[in-house]
């Protein structure tokens, strides 16, 4: 999620996408929005090896040739990681406060070069959920301090759940994963899909060995500046919906976090039907509450929780009736 300069940013987003500047939101996982809506092909650049964290393969099967974005049968997936057994939170009638944190928050200096941690405060006393990010801005690229966040959040008995930035490949991680995933790598969509799927998998085994314990792990959709998404929607939804099937095979559920206007931008008309976390950014508690309302549906699904910044920390609250079954959405440390 971000620092103070997305105001700024956010009004560029929104005279050239005509959005509001309340619908840009600060970004999961401390990246933030391009300059542009209509993202540059400018990639990531690799800064380790992915070689040696990768999570196992699995095997390949032929895309469907009726899909616009590549298809995977989850019965023909073997999930080689098994979810944690989830601790049920208590039931509520009322909502609930939270907070979301990654590598922004962890120590000064820790991070990739392009992702420097900033030191930001956590969460606040009231918060009673923190929701954590796996990735250090793009993909393959682990949160450098996710277990220490994981202790902390553990130490204060709060619920829990996880997040993680997708991003858009470069030439060189497509060549190394595009083959690798259970969709048809001949084709240009379906290399693209083995690459999401690949990006969860490493997200999923980063979070088990940080004992981070989630029902869900909500997919971070947005433009991010210098790891910015390609020009081409069909081909950012294809490593999206990767991504989705991936972490479904893993045995996780699923859902999105962005605004309508930002999803658009990036992978187009892509609906994944899954639960929403929607983000208002630098407004308020009563305009993330307002989010939460029918009108503000990103690709599909239901509200579950919104987002809104202030004082430098990222805060949520769950939207009404999600109270009444948090053991879906979160795990109780």
């Amino acid at each position: 999620m971000r620092s103070s300069t997305i105001l700024a940013t956010a009004v560029v987003l929104a005279s050239l996408a005509g959005c509001a500047v309340g619908d840009v939101p600060r970004s999961a996982g401390g990246s933030e929005p391009s300059a542009t809506a209509e993202a540059s092909v400018r990639t990531p650049q690799p800064t380790h090896s992915t070689r040696s964290a990768q999570p196992p393969a699995v095997p390949r099967r032929p895309a469907s040739p009726s899909a616009k974005v590549p298809s995977a049968s989850p019965s023909e997936q073997v999930p080689s990681i098994k979810v944690p057994e989830i601790k049920r939170p208590p039931r509520t009638k009322g909502l609930v406060l939270g907070g979301d944190v990654s590598w922004p928050q962890c120590p000064r200096g820790m991070g990739i070069p392009q992702r420097r941690a900033k030191g930001l405060p956590m969460p606040r006393p009231s918060a009673r959920f923190v929701v954590l990010g796996l990735t250090n801005g793009p993909g393959f690229t682990p949160n450098p301090c996710l277990a220490q966040q994981v202790q902390w959040v553990r130490d204060r008995r709060l619920m829990a759940a996880a997040y993680a930035v997708t991003s858009y490949p470069d030439a060189a991680t497509l060549r190394r994963f595009g083959d690798e995933g259970p969709y048809d790598e001949e084709t240009r969509l379906g290399a693209l899909s083995n690459v999401g799927y690949q990006q969860a998998l490493f997200n999923v085994a980063t979070m088990q060995s940080a004992d981070l314990v989630s029902p869900v792990i909500w997919i971070d959709v947005e433009p991010v500046t210098l790891f910015v998404w390609s020009t081409d929607v069909e081909a950012n939804a294809a490593v999206v919906a990767g991504a989705a099937q991936a972490y479904s095979d893993a045995g996780y559920a699923i859902g999105t976090y962005s605004t309508p206007v930002l999803w658009e931008a990036v992978v187009g008309s892509l609906s994944l039907g899954s639960p929403e976390w929607r983000a208002a950014g630098l407004t308020s508690r009563a305009e993330a509450l307002r989010r939460c309302r029918p009108d503000w549906n990103i690709q599909g699904g239901d509200a579950v929780m919104a987002q809104w910044v202030a004082h430098h920390r990222d805060l949520d609250i769950t939207c009404p009736v999600v109270g009444r079954e948090l053991h879906r959405w979160f795990h109780q440390y």
